[in-house]
């Protein structure tokens, strides 16, 4: 089982080198889509290990659905994708 932990927004810190003011929203809201492209590219890789790992122990079947997970995953980031775009176009 994975030791990886998903913070609340919330409780997100801070490092002693950042600025602490307040982000637009607009900011704020790429930041955490960036943030979550890049949690589910870490996410995608793990469920493709893992289903790599169920196929070479005779679980082809799961296997290839944790594949299709994988990609449902970066078809998810896809969007996040799309949805920077559309921001950064608006400012």
């Amino acid at each position: 089982m994975s030791d990886h932990h998903h913070q609340n927004e919330s409780q997100h810190h801070h490092h002693a080198d950042e600025p602490q003011q307040a982000l637009a929203f607009d900011q704020k809201l790429v930041k955490l889509l960036e943030h979550w492209i890049h949690h589910n590219a870490e996410h995608a890789r793990n469920y493709r290990d893992w289903a790599q790992k169920a196929k070479g122990k005779n679980f082809s079947a799961a296997g290839f659905l944790i594949d299709d997970a994988a990609e449902m995953t970066l078809a998810i980031s896809q969007k996040f994708e799309a949805a920077i775009k559309l921001i950064k176009s608006r400012t």
